[in-house]
């Protein structure tokens, strides 16, 4: 069931605030899916999705290839009968300022990262949102 990003209930948004893991495809360099668990937090104000990982890590690896023109990527949460995918263009930020604010938001959603000098943010601008939730 598809979602107006710009315009998603409480249940919807209270789904994406809760502790879950989530998993990120994302595509190798020879074209298949490369799909791993990850934790991810969602600003839907800006429509911003954010996952933090080390930057030689395979999925950080994977959107930076794409250029700065982005890659499209998935994310998606499960919890029993409910369920949300999240897609947009993910780019690698490696800004301090943009990793302290993705560890932050990290840390309310799940708990504080441990130490990481390599640390990046996949950064995706959600455009379509799918889900029951």
């Amino acid at each position: 069931m598809a979602h107006d990003p710009r315009d998603l209930d409480d249940a919807f948004l209270a789904f994406w605030r809760e502790r879950h893991i989530a998993t990120l495809t994302t595509a190798r360099p020879d074209g298949s899916p490369h799909v791993v668990p990850v934790g991810v937090t969602y600003q839907p104000e800006t429509g911003t999705a954010r996952v933090i990982t080390s930057r030689t890590s395979r999925k950080a690896r994977n959107v930076a290839a794409a250029g700065p023109q982005g890659l499209r990527v998935a994310l998606c949460q499960v919890d029993r009968a409910r369920w949300s995918t999240l897609e947009g263009v993910a780019v690698v930020r490696d800004e301090p300022e943009q990793v302290s604010d993705a560890e932050r938001r990290y840390t309310e959603r799940y708990r504080e990262p441990r130490v990481n000098p390599d640390r990046v943010v996949i950064e995706i601008a959600v455009d379509r949102v799918l889900g029951r939730a």
